[in-house]
């Protein structure tokens, strides 16, 4: 009958000060910490740019004192690119509970955005960038009306229809050798920012088969694109130097001249286009005539080396001056209907080792390789991109 330890223990301890039911009192250390003081909600204006506007007239339009504008001019570089806006493109200006400027938000790019805060300091910039995902789409089409309807049923948009022009336009005459039942397919990018298609990249490879004919071009880490086998696309010359809507007259060595009636020798091909329209440099070369005549108009002579020279007649404008050094694309002129013609259009000659030939058919000079290291860094990817794209248009070919 002895208690047991913990027993005796209890007994010996003091009665606890404590009753059932009643409410007590504890200390608690606590630290005095300073309140923070709560940050006035901001509230954002998303402004639409229209065509004509200016930094200013937005400023204006939106109650912002010119001398903000101003103090942004101050901020240096990064700030300089909210000079180059665009309409279509939004500005975000966040405003504090009492109305007052607190910063503003532009976008750059699908991944980067212009942020302007007003602080205690003044104002502050920077470029935030964002991580892109980067997807891989691909494109198909049979061309039946014309070259651009088939890019459009294939889901390109006008910018890309016009790239995939220019990757082949040293082989292609877009405007006269596309042909029903010719067939293009297009591997490229695809930009994703949080899950939401953001802006539609590069086109990394494609094929075009022209009456039979393949070509197949893939893009390389400079931005230019190549062969499979490491030739670049961009040839010596340009097929056409002008975007023209038709041809009014071609090389015909016993034309019948339309303004005489004389039969005399066509040394050229007419390219039928607005007045106005731009006239490019068909290679890089030397101006070595630029001036106006009673038959050819406004005419500019380019020498390209010591066998090639183009010659561009009936110009409405000259943009290049004797001696003057151009490159490849660069405008020279515009369309015109200077000298004797019929109507606006421009007269382009191409002479090999001062033999006429017509421009259409001429044999252009081969374009040049990449060099064996940049080889070796291509072959690789290239080799992927075109093994996608031949199962893609394979898939396709099935499914068709």
């Amino acid at each position: 009958m002895a208690p047991s330890e913990t027993v005796l223990a209890s007994r010996s301890q003091p009665a606890t000060s404590l009753s059932l039911g009643e409410r007590q009192s504890l200390e608690l250390a606590l630290d005095d910490m300073p309140i923070a003081k709560e940050q006035p909600a901001l509230s954002d204006r998303i402004v639409s740019i229209r065509n004509g506007d200016t930094l200013s007239a937005i400023f204006a339009r939106n109650g912002l004192p010119s001398s903000l504008l101003h103090e942004i001019d101050q901020l240096g570089k990064s700030a300089e690119e909210l000079q180059k806006i665009y309409p279509g493109k939004q500005i975000t200006f966040s405003f504090t509970h009492s109305g007052e400027f607190a910063g503003l938000r532009y976008p750059l790019d699908a991944a980067r955005t212009l942020e302007i805060r007003s602080t205690a300091q003044g104002l502050k910039s920077q470029v935030l960038s964002a991580e892109l995902e980067h997807r891989t789409q691909f494109a198909q089409a049979t061309v039946s009306s014309n070259f651009w309807n088939a890019g459009v049923s294939a889901g390109l948009t006008p910018n890309q229809i016009m790239n995939l022009a220019g990757m082949f336009a040293w082989d292609l005459d877009f405007g006269l050798d596309i042909h029903a039942n010719d067939s293009f397919t297009v591997l490229y990018e695809q930009r994703y920012k949080d899950g939401i298609k953001v802006d539609t990249g590069h086109i990394l490879a494609a094929e075009f088969i022209n009456q039979g004919k393949v070509y197949k071009a893939v893009r390389h880490s400079d931005g230019n694109y190549y062969s499979p086998e490491g030739r670049a696309m961009r040839k010596s010359f340009l097929r056409a130097p002008v975007n023209f809507s038709h041809i009014s007259s071609n090389f015909n060595p016993r034309r019948l001249h339309p303004v005489t009636g004389q039969v005399r020798p066509h040394r050229g091909i007419d390219y039928a286009a607005r007045t106005g329209t731009p006239v490019l440099a068909a290679g890089g070369g030397v101006v070595v005539e630029s001036g106006f005549s009673r038959f050819n108009g406004n005419y500019v002579v380019i020498r390209h080396d010591g066998t090639y020279l183009t010659k561009y007649l009936h110009l409405h404008q000259r943009m290049v001056n004797k001696g003057e050094k151009v490159k490849q694309e660069q405008q020279i002129g515009t369309v015109g209907a200077t000298g004797r013609v019929t109507g606006p259009h421009l007269h382009y000659e191409f002479l090999v080792n001062g033999v006429h030939k017509d421009p259409k058919s001429v044999d252009l000079p081969q374009a040049a390789f990449l060099s064996p290291n940049e080889l070796a860094q291509f072959k690789p990817r290239a080799n992927k991109l075109m093994a996608q794209l031949n199962k893609v248009s394979d898939i396709m070919l099935a499914k068709n």
